[in-house]
């Protein structure tokens, strides 16, 4: 049946149940009771008019889960990518592991790794960074994989970037964007934020790009009258000169902090409080090395780069001496410039230490690759000076031969356990012997009334014995040269 004579039997069936009068009224009416005469064969459930007006939900069309509080978000938004690395030099194994500990970035970052591929190759392709050929099959594994990125393993340029990303069809990013991205989602202070952003911003100017209206030239570049007398800048130029003043903003910042962070460091030189940094490979064990000597209380997790803003703590060494222990941002293999700079305040610390903790994973397939790209980074800050202890840290979980053989390379060198407080008493020995010592030794009989110079004694110097007489109180201390010149006049004649 027809809808139109389907309507002209509903109107010859109102036309009986109604007069005339009242036949127009009923039509507009929007609640006509129901009949078995006019409604019984009508087939699907009636609405009202403004029901029928409304909008209407359909059930069964949402995709978002029932329970999303069980659910990381960003896991709900992992990307799919695919990984691919250069091998330039060095061995097989030297590209596999550089390959897996990117893999572990991009999971850290909250990616899905899919597959990873490598390329042997004297240096990578000037256009795409893998040649045309190899980007060619890149394409044909992202669409089997139904990958959305591709992320490789190195540093690309501007030119590389946009080429790779028109063969493969999807975006492309590179190792220092990872790195960058894995530091804006980590970074919690105020000056590690800002850090972060002048690192991104660093990075983002060369690479900068726009199409259409963006490449286009505005309007007034001349010095005025009704009409330009002149092209003036293009949209892509007006974002990097907002860029760069963004960049100096920031840098005006940062430069704040630091001066608040050197304010505490000369308050530290002052009262002569020796100083300890804990520096090593990202997911070294930093951290939890630093709870285990102070009980600092500092995140701890299995990610690369888990803390980036700097921690300092107060210790003592069990003969009794106060020191501040400084944990540090993490290093990695090829860190960009761009963070390396950024940090440097932060990273200065390291250099301003009496002492470097440099922490190694013990249980790592190459530890030997981990200390040489963290002292490369440590010489670029300039704190090769710093005396330095090699803390072979998760002793529990590494091969025991690998623990022989760092042991026997590394002369000032310890194997720990942070997790299980193997060898930290002896690490904290070696701290007490390493830590440099005041160079007078001195000792006084102070009277009651100057309390306040037998509380330095204890908190810039060190201690080597301490008896109360009637006469006050005798000290046989080692101490630096100011304090020796105010305990002088208590020496007593028997000590001349």
């Amino acid at each position: 049946m027809t809808s139109s004579s389907s309507a002209s039997q509903d109107a010859k069936r109102l036309a009986h149940a109604y007069p005339e009068g009242l036949r127009a009224d009923a039509l507009m009416e929007e609640d006509v009771a129901w009949s078995h005469e006019i409604d019984g064969e009508r087939d699907g459930e009636q609405f009202d008019r403004s029901e029928r007006a409304a909008l209407r939900r359909v059930v069964g069309l949402s995709t978002e889960l029932e329970d999303v509080t069980e659910v990381e978000y960003r896991q709900l938004r992992l990307e799919r990518v695919v990984l691919v690395g250069v091998w330039t030099t060095g061995t097989a194994q030297d590209a596999d592991n550089s390959l897996a500990e990117l893999a572990a970035l991009a999971e850290t970052a909250g990616a899905l790794v899919l597959d990873g591929v490598i390329q042997r190759r004297d240096k990578p392709d000037a256009a795409t960074y893998i040649g045309s050929g190899k980007a060619a099959e890149l394409r044909d594994i992202v669409l089997e994989t139904g990958a959305d990125t591709v992320i490789c393993d190195g540093e690309l340029s501007p030119g590389q970037l946009i080429q790779l990303e028109d063969v493969v069809k999807v975006k492309v990013i590179d190792r220092t964007a990872l790195i960058l991205d894995i530091f804006a989602q980590h970074a919690k202070s105020r000056e590690g934020k800002a850090q972060v952003a002048l690192a991104q911003m660093q990075y983002m100017l060369p690479r900068l790009r726009g199409w259409g209206q963006s490449l286009s030239r505005q309007m007034g570049g001349g010095r005025g009258g009704l009409a330009t007398r002149g092209p003036g800048e293009t949209k892509i130029e007006t974002d990097r000169r907002r860029i760069r003043e963004k960049m100096a903003k920031m840098r005006r910042e940062i430069a704040e902090m630091k001066t608040g962070r050197e304010v505490k460091r000369q308050e530290r030189r002052r009262n002569k409080v020796p100083s300890v940094a804990i520096a090593g490979y990202t997911n070294a064990g930093k951290s939890s090395l630093l709870n285990r000597l102070t009980g600092a209380g500092v995140l701890v997790e299995n990610a690369l780069f888990a803390t980036l803003d700097p921690t300092v703590r107060r210790a003592e060494t069990p003969s009794g001496r106060l020191y501040t222990l400084a944990d540090t941002v993490g290093f990695v293999r090829h860190l960009p410039h761009h963070l390396v700079e950024a940090f440097r305040s932060t990273m200065e610390e390291v250099g301003d230490s009496d002492l470097i903790l440099h922490v190694v994973d013990g249980s790592h397939p190459n530890p030997e690759e981990q200390l040489a790209a963290v002292r490369e980074v440590i010489r670029d800050v300039g704190a090769t000076d710093v005396p330095e202890i090699v803390v072979i840290n998760k002793a529990d979980a590494a091969d025991p031969l690998v623990l022989q053989r760092l042991l026997r390379i590394e002369k000032r060198s310890i194997a720990v356990s942070a997790r299980t407080g193997r060898g930290i008493q002896e690490l904290l020995g070696l701290i007490d012997n390493e830590l440099p010592r005041p160079s007078v030794e001195i000792e006084a009989l102070v009277p009651y009334t100057h309390g306040k110079l037998v509380a330095r004694a204890h908190t810039e110097g060190e201690v080597i014995s301490e008896e109360h007489t009637a006469e006050g109180t005798l000290l046989k201390v080692r101490v630096h040269e100011e304090l020796a010149a105010d305990l002088a006049p208590y020496v007593p004649v028997s000590a001349l």
